[in-house]
């Protein structure tokens, strides 16, 4: 029917009728909130950084008591990124069974319920700051594979639920799954970066975990930004190795690979508004062309793209009620 008969506006005229209706909604246990763990911190003197207005890096109590006071307003679920004082060519305080994020999870789940979730990765951890092992200015995919498997199993032996590997080497789901299923880590949940693109909205996180690589770029591992079916590829062969989730990053600008994933696998989906993109939002917030309610519906575009998972450093903003 057309109109006058049908008429839209209708289902719109007020508040109550606009919420009975709602769609998409999202509700706490939907956000995942990255923290940054910081090797050499004291108590007290979290770090600001500079380039993602709002956000800090901590130390192991620190970054305990403010995983702790947001389990109480809702969050269910943290991303632990650590930060070394010592660096190395094979990354190897990343798979220290007394690493910064090994003892960062060891408390957080003795004293909090959070899920607790890590990135396995090594570009935070290498003297290069590329994401695995360098032979001539080149990135060996097979033997960087071992070390991934090192720093999953000491996360899950430190306690871990969910280890996530971004690096983008290929095979490293597979790999992983067999060092934590021959350890007996059966029951730990691998949420793969499945279809992480080589992107420009990555700068403000690479200041905060000092992780530029000082070489080239990451272009030979990571996805590039022109392609959709290739994500789709590499989707099909994570869950083939293994994945129990799979994660889209960044969000925002791939949405319809978001909507893609979903449709195409209907696989536990998360996507990663990065800190890019959280930086964009603050810094048009803070200049006044915006508003915060942008950043709700910002949100609502990842959840209504299909994401079951959303990791984002808006999660405390959402919590408190103030977007």
């Amino acid at each position: 029917m057309e109109f006058p008969v049908t008429r839209m506006r209708r289902l719109r005229k007020n508040h109550n009728i606009r919420t009975i209706l709602t769609e998409t909604k999202l509700n706490p246990e939907d956000f995942v909130y990255p923290m940054f763990v910081k090797e050499g911190l004291e108590d007290g003197q979290k770090e600001h950084i500079d380039t993602m207005p709002g956000q800090y890096r901590y130390s192991i109590n620190d970054i305990v008591e403010k995983a702790s006071k947001l389990e109480e307003i809702g969050l269910s679920s943290v991303l632990l990124f650590g930060m070394p004082l010592l660096k190395d060519d094979k990354g190897s305080m990343a798979y220290n069974k007394e690493g910064i994020v090994q003892q960062a999870v060891r408390r957080l789940k003795k004293e909090t319920d959070l899920v607790v979730i890590t990135d396995v990765c090594m570009c935070q951890y290498t003297s290069h700051g590329h994401c695995g092992i360098i032979r001539d200015d080149e990135i060996i995919n097979d033997e960087t594979l071992n070390y991934l498997s090192k720093i999953a199993l000491s996360h899950a032996e430190a306690g871990a639920d969910i280890v996530a590997p971004s690096d983008m080497m290929d095979g490293r789901v597979g790999a992983i799954r067999k060092t934590l299923d021959l350890n007996g880590h059966y029951d730990t949940i691998i949420m793969s970066y499945s279809a992480k693109y080589s992107s420009s909205f990555y700068a403000p996180f690479r200041d905060a975990v000092c992780s530029a690589p000082c070489f080239g770029d990451r272009k030979s591992y990571q996805m590039n930004p022109s392609n959709t079916s290739e994500a789709l590829r590499e989707v099909k062969m994570d869950i083939d190795e293994g994945a129990d989730i799979v994660m889209i990053k960044p969000a925002m600008p791939y949405l319809d690979i978001i909507k893609g994933v979903k449709d195409e696998f209907n696989m536990p989906t998360a996507a990663y508004q990065v800190s890019g993109e959280y930086s964009m939002l603050m810094a048009g917030i803070n200049a006044g062309y915006i508003t915060k309610e942008s950043i709700y519906e910002s949100l609502q575009s990842i959840k209504r793209a299909g994401a079951d998972l959303i990791i984002t450093h808006f999660a405390p903003e959402f919590l408190e009620g103030s977007i």
